[in-house]
């Protein structure tokens, strides 16, 4: 999927992926879309679940050797 912007969190642990994208969603157009790398498994629940409570929206996710990629456009 192309991503507009994208924002690496191998490494960081819940709940900080979820603060890196709320910081980093600010920065990008409504429509535009962001990728997030990560490399914690809760991503694939706690990602969707954010989506959802901001008004996002949440277009997948994506299995890879480092970890997880998820695709979220913003909505707002």
């Amino acid at each position: 999927m192309k991503a507009d912007q994208s924002l690496d969190c191998i490494g960081l642990y819940c709940p900080m992926p979820i603060v890196k994208t709320a910081e980093k969603i600010k920065e990008l157009r409504q429509g535009e879309v962001l990728e997030v790398a990560a490399d914690d498994i809760g991503i694939k629940q706690d990602m969707p679940a954010w989506c959802h409570a901001t008004g996002n929206e949440f277009l997948g996710v994506e299995e890879e050797a480092r970890g997880y990629k998820v695709y979220i456009r913003k909505s707002k």
